[in-house]
């Protein structure tokens, strides 16, 4: 099935498998290629900084276990050396992904995702405000204090629009098929599904970011 014609929970397949099963979660042992993680046939850019190893966050706001694996990952996040770089980027499996893309990257661009992001799957996962029309994602910037005038701008801005884009273009190299999922160093790729739960895949992404260190 095309990803972009896939349902809520097709979509978030990936973290039923990672969250409804926590009894699978397997004992630390070399991950295999292959089963817990793939090698891209061919590199994708990254754009971490040299001497930094770039681990992205493939999410959607909409998808509950993106949602419940938020403050693990960051959590996880805080853990890890500094010379890892974390890069959230929303997927767009279909067009009425696109604006909360847009929604992610305003916030970049007006230096309040960090403060933000959580927020926002407070709105769609605990307030139930879906956040997925222009509307209903003016309003709710308005109410964290947000100019609306300049909120307006830059989520219509060419800058923003080209983000969404490549950021599309991104999860289509990485061929990701649901959320949520991890690239790492623009050449390893591991899910829910192939690690087993996302508990494992942050163990399997352990994993990489030393494969990639020792390639560096």
């Amino acid at each position: 099935m095309n990803r972009r014609e896939f349902s809520t929970a097709t979509v978030c397949l990936l973290g039923l498998a990672a969250w409804g099963a926590p009894g699978l979660v397997l004992a630390q042992k070399k991950p295999e290629e292959g089963t817990e993680y793939k090698t891209l046939g061919q590199p994708v850019a990254v754009e971490a900084p040299q001497g930094k190893v770039e681990v992205v966050e493939f999410f959607w706001y909409s998808c509950p276990h993106c949602n419940a694996f938020e403050p693990r990952l960051e959590a996880w996040s805080k853990k890890v050396g500094p010379d890892v770089a974390l890069r959230r980027v929303p997927v767009a499996f279909r067009d009425d992904f696109v604006p909360q893309q847009r929604l992610f990257y305003t916030l970049e661009a007006m230096g309040r995702v960090n403060d933000l992001h959580a927020k926002v799957f407070q709105a769609v996962h605990g307030e139930r405000n879906p956040l997925n029309k222009e509307a209903t994602i003016y309003a709710w910037a308005d109410k964290q204090g947000l100019d609306k005038a300049k909120f307006q701008e830059t989520f219509n801005s060419f800058s923003v629009t080209t983000k969404a884009r490549r950021a599309t273009q991104l999860q289509d190299a990485f061929k990701v098929e649901g959320v949520p999922a991890l690239g790492v160093a623009g050449r390893f790729y591991t899910d829910g599904t192939m690690a087993g739960n996302m508990e494992r895949a942050l163990q399997v992404t352990d994993y990489l970011i030393a494969e990639a260190r020792k390639s560096r």
